[in-house]
């Protein structure tokens, strides 16, 4: 049988594609730009037919109509990293959070610690050999893809054809439900002059020829703003958004200096604007691999002069980041910053960056503390941090004792708090 009757073979209504999922199953869901809206919603139409059906899932983006309350007892999210969709379900208990690194994801699955029943992927159609690309995320989803007894693909004619370590073949899938939706996009705002400040001190820290890696939002747009006089620079990431193809076509970004993968651009995931996922369609410039690959702190070092940027809740004034809650209400996850965070402390030339506005809540509190706040975690430990870079400079904390990196946080805090961080490091013998 060709490839070609095989998928026509396999077409069914999303109805009949979440036929497959029973009571007690666990289930793999593919997130961020490449969450399948149609298949959960489909699935959601069969709570009252289930019970107990595990959700695994890094971030979903939208709506999410399998985490309502009502969902209770049928169908429970246990998430890799949480966000909008899922965050109320997990601190009201109705759902679960794993702290992991990227990293370590697929190999959960691999090994068959999460053994999985099912996986619901967001595909690319398949091209002339039958292929259909894992689009704007691999991640795990490889992974699931390879491990799930049944794999049901939402393919969807708009999803870009990312090239890389991130095809499946119609033959390895069990069910095809087509869908023309448009992908989900995030707004992009402006900088602020706080970020444009801290962009300006990292920008001091990257030479010509670095890779970065760079999250979304205002600091890594401001980084990339302040880089226009610097050339060849390349990008081993985790995420790819709009500021990358900007740079891309300026000029500024070209990975002709890269020594893992030079001129390419790796990544795991994208998340942008429809003009970025037209750019990534079928481009060589961009590798999307696994992130047991991407992620991986060895391969990240193979990179000279690799800088990662991740940014922090708080820290406390003896170094120790606190990324994914606010006190005991989980907020996201460890996502890759521990990941790149000690592939760039490994690389030659490498610098570990945490960037964070030195306030929050309009200057109502410090994100510079003497305490990091109760229940909260600590996601890079004081012994990763080497450099955190707020409006107000940077603090190198590397090889620093316990007294010598408070005075180097205090001094990039904002002013109106530095008497109380004084106060409280000196009642702490933390200052002499």
């Amino acid at each position: 049988m060709s490839w070609v009757d095989d998928y026509k073979k396999k077409l069914v209504t999303a109805e009949e594609a979440v036929s497959a999922i029973k009571s007690g199953d666990r289930v793999y869901i593919s997130g961020n730009a490449a969450t399948p809206y149609v298949l959960m919603h489909a699935l959601a139409k069969r709570k009252n037919e289930l019970e107990d059906v595990e959700l695994v899932h890094v971030l979903l983006m939208g709506e999410d109509p399998l985490s309502k309350p009502e969902m209770e007892g049928h169908f429970r999210h246990n998430s890799l990293f949480v966000g909008p969709a899922d965050r109320k379900a997990i601190n009201e208990g109705r759902a679960d959070y794993i702290p992991i690194f990227l990293h370590q994801i697929p190999g959960l699955m691999y090994s068959d610690q999460m053994p999985l029943n099912v996986a619901i992927l967001h595909l690319s159609p398949p091209d002339e050999h039958g292929f259909m690309s894992f689009g704007v995320e691999v991640l795990a989803s490889k992974a699931a893809a390879e491990k799930a007894k049944v794999v049901i693909a939402q393919v969807n004619e708009q999803m870009p054809r990312v090239l890389g370590d991130s095809f499946i073949h119609v033959s390895r899938v069990d069910k095809v439900v087509e869908v023309s939706e448009e992908m989900p996009q995030l707004e992009r705002k402006p900088f602020t002059e706080v970020e444009r400040k801290i962009g300006h001190y990292i920008a001091e820290l990257i030479e010509n020829g670095s890779t970065l890696q760079l999250g979304i939002g205002g600091i890594p747009d401001a980084v990339l703003s302040a880089l226009k006089d610097r050339r060849d620079l390349g990008i081993h990431t985790e995420m790819v958004s709009d500021g990358v193809m900007e740079a891309i076509e300026a000029g500024i970004i070209t990975g002709a200096k890269k020594t893992f993968h030079p001129y390419k651009v790796i990544l795991t995931f994208i998340l942008g604007s429809k003009k970025l996922y037209d750019f990534v369609d079928n481009n060589p410039v961009f590798e999307a691999h696994p992130t047991d690959y991407t992620n991986h702190p060895f391969n990240v070092s193979r990179n000279d002069n690799m800088i990662a940027i991740n940014s922090a809740i708080e820290v406390d004034i003896t170094g120790q980041v606190c990324s994914d809650s606010v006190g005991t209400y989980i907020y996201s996850g460890f996502g890759g910053q521990v990941d790149f965070i000690r592939g760039a402390a490994h690389s030659r030339g490498g610098k570990p960056i945490i960037a964070l506005p030195s306030t929050a809540r309009n200057d109502e509190l410090s994100r510079i503390v003497p305490f990091l706040k109760k229940g909260a975690g600590v996601v890079t430990t004081r012994a990763d941090v080497k450099y955190v870079v707020t409006e107000y400079g940077v603090a190198y904390l590397h090889g620093k004792n316990l007294q010598e990196r408070t005075v180097a946080l205090i001094n990039i805090a904002h002013p109106k708090f530095r008497p109380d961080l004084i106060k409280e490091a000196k009642s702490r013998f933390l200052l002499r």
